[in-house]
């Protein structure tokens, strides 16, 4: 059962909410620190920072932390005391976390983020900027508004006041990878563009390396392909909505996973930048399959199908 099952997009800023499938639930256990003694607290002028205080210090004292990430860049984690187990963990993976984003997508992003993590719901409300976020929600990426071919500003991840209650270290590292790569592709990205793509490929790049199995990441899609029940084509949006939310995030993953698999993790890429470039249709994504990969829709649906029976079994 996952615990989160949809997918936002906050007007204006674009929000990505990340599904958190049942095997980052949390353990029995409180999640450890990591270790953050190369680390160092974040300067007063980084205009970041500068940019959310008034959001942040309302809710108490502030903890921050600055991390050395990819391209001679400073990344920060910033949130409250009572935070500082999950501001320590996340520091302590950002930097490993933006080499394994810059790894998959390249070095045309800031690989430069800035981490938040709530102190409650109206906190993080008003960070992701919305009043009616659902509490089951662990993590949101926004960035402000901005004209598509221009580079994003305002962009941050956003962390729940609970999501180190319900997620252990490993599901924390995982989900911050999940939101850096919608930092990272974000200036490719059209809203509107499939889901299956945006969010397949987010939880693509969260998952590789891992060593996470097929079953782990997509229990849901195991289950239900075993029994018989494959899915006849792509997950469409309204399907990362509701309850079939935890098979659409699945499905996504796989659909990824599948293309990397077949093909090769640069064409991968490639077909997310063309995809995620706007709006499409089966007609477009066929265009686009078969510019990129050399096959049909059709042809590579089922060639999915097949791969999902494979790995399912």
């Amino acid at each position: 059962m996952a615990t989160v099952a949809m997918v936002i997009v906050l007007t204006g800023t674009c929000g990505a909410l990340l599904l958190v499938p049942n095997w980052v639930l949390p353990k029995l256990h409180a999640a450890q620190p990591t270790s953050v003694g190369s680390l160092r607290a974040a300067a007063d002028d980084d205009t970041r920072l500068t940019a959310i205080r008034r959001t942040l210090e309302p809710f108490g004292q502030l903890v921050t932390e600055q991390v050395p990430t990819g391209n001679d860049q400073q990344s920060l984690v910033v949130g409250h005391p009572a935070q500082r187990a999950e501001i320590d963990i996340l520091a302590g993976e950002l930097a490993t976390a933006t080499t394994a984003v810059t790894g998959v997508w390249g070095a045309g992003w800031t690989q430069s983020a800035l981490v938040v993590v709530a102190s409650n719901p109206s906190e993080f409300a008003a960070l992701v900027r919305s009043t009616n976020m659902p509490a089951d929600v662990a993590a949101a990426s926004v960035a402000d508004p901005f004209v598509p071919g221009a580079q994003p500003t305002g962009q941050r991840v956003v962390f729940s006041a609970d999501a180190g209650r319900r997620l252990d270290s490993d599901g924390l590292r995982t989900l911050l990878r999940h939101e850096l790569t919608h930092i990272a592709t974000r200036a490719q990205t059209v809203d509107g563009a499939p889901q299956w793509m945006l969010e397949g490929f987010a939880e693509f790049v969260a998952h590789l390396g891992t060593g996470h199995r097929f079953a782990d990441i997509a229990p849901t899609v195991a289950t239900r392909v075993r029994a018989g029940d494959i899915p006849p084509d792509l997950p469409a949006d309204a399907d990362f909505a509701g309850t079939g939310a935890v098979a659409a995030y699945e499905l996504g993953w796989s659909v990824c996973a599948f293309v990397a698999d077949k093909f090769d993790q640069p064409r991968l890429v490639e077909l997310y930048r063309r995809i995620a470039a706007g709006k499409q249709d089966p007609a477009s994504e066929d265009r686009i399959m078969r510019e990129v990969l050399g096959t049909s829709r059709t042809d590579l649906v089922a060639d999915w199908r097949n791969w999902l029976s494979a790995h399912a079994a």
